[in-house]
């Protein structure tokens, strides 16, 4: 599975790059069709409180799922959107098996 990690307005530290490719290996554990993954970081309005948007793109053959969240930290972001693509890979693995 190819990761393209973007962060826009900003400079990713290696620590949160790691922890990205971590959850998002969770994801190809969970299904080997996942051709390629990006995820985006963008911080949208500096010193405010959830001012950090996460997207998550997975593309699939047949299909590109995406998950997007705007929390506090990258980190909670990150989780969430893996989360609900979980949950959209395990819908589509039941649409294949049809």
């Amino acid at each position: 599975m190819e990761l393209k990690i973007q962060s826009i307005r900003f400079d990713a530290t290696e620590k949160l790059n790691a922890f990205i490719q971590k959850k998002v290996a969770k994801l190809e554990k969970y299904s080997e069709n996942i051709v390629k993954t990006e995820v985006s970081l963008k911080v949208v309005k500096p010193e405010t409180a959830n001012n950090k948007e996460t997207s998550v793109h997975v593309y699939v053959p047949g299909a590109e799922l995406h998950a997007e969240k705007i929390c506090d930290t990258f980190e909670e972001g990150v989780d969430l959107c893996v989360e609900i693509l979980l949950r959209q890979l395990e819908k589509y693995k039941e649409k294949q098996k049809k």
